[in-house]
């Protein structure tokens, strides 16, 4: 089909980059350079993802010590935490009275 619109001179129908009767894109060097370098950083990013920093025996564990301080950290921040003081709901409304003229 493409074939035949070429040899014809045909126009695309509707528009030209998308649907099934769409325009072929060109390949051109940048679009090629492109992608190599795109799959490079690729490569790079699964080669330093394939090898851990720790150990599994030395990440067995690793984290129950942070976690603990984290949880005893929490647990004094809501001990000492205080409620908000208590507040009338007309003072969350207020903002709505600016045009009542009665």
């Amino acid at each position: 089909m493409f074939l035949a619109k070429i040899l014809l001179r045909s126009r695309i129908p509707g528009k030209q980059w998308i649907g099934k009767n769409r325009r072929p894109t060109k390949i051109t060097d940048a679009t090629k350079q492109r992608l190599i370098a795109r799959l490079e950083i690729e490569a790079e990013t699964q080669y330093w993802l394939s090898r851990p920093w720790l150990t599994s025996d030395q990440e067995h564990g690793s984290a129950k010590d942070s976690k603990k301080v984290n949880f005893i950290e929490q647990f004094r921040a809501f001990r000492k935490s205080k409620f908000p003081p208590h507040e009338f709901m007309a003072h969350h409304l207020d903002h709505l009275n600016v045009t009542k003229k009665w």
